[in-house]
């Protein structure tokens, strides 16, 4: 076990830099895909432009943003496990998890919001996905402030 800590330690800029490019992945498409909700409300339930929206959520969501996810949680973790790197006292470290928890259920949302546009039973108007689309952008704010200012 010890061997394995001394790792991560010797590798942590790697993993940072990973963990940063993977948060950077996920929140692209954290932002877009509520905009593509935007656009696929505007067209007809089964009509081919509706079709061609439920390809591009898809793809966005599967290959994409959720791996992208997979790996900002696994590169987290491996940097909470790093010695030194967190202070278990420190009172930003946990606004800032609880901020990557409400994100990622967020992302839960847009996959279930995905789905009931798959099934052409989407009831949510336009106005929804706009205001949903400033969620990840404030959830964000928090996040990078907790990291960076570190205010508490």
């Amino acid at each position: 076990m010890s061997l394995t800590i001394d790792a991560l330690g010797a590798v942590y800029p790697w993993v940072k830099a990973l963990h940063i490019v993977s948060m950077v992945a996920w929140m692209a498409g954290l932002f877009y895909l509520p905009r593509l909700y935007v656009y696929h409300c505007e067209v007809a339930p089964g009509s081919a432009e509706s079709e061609r929206f439920k390809v591009m959520e898809r793809r966005l969501l599967k290959q994409i943003t959720t791996p992208a996810m997979i790996a900002t949680w696994v590169f987290g973790i491996l940097l909470v496990l790093t010695p030194g790197v967190i202070d278990w006292t420190w009172g930003w470290w946990h606004l800032k998890l609880t901020a990557v928890i409400l994100m990622s259920g967020f992302h839960g949302a847009l996959s279930g919001w995905r789905r009931a546009f798959l099934e052409d039973r989407n009831r949510k108007p336009q106005r929804f996905y706009r205001i949903a689309n400033e969620v990840p952008t404030i959830l964000l704010l928090v996040i990078v402030i907790m990291v960076i200012v570190r205010p508490f």
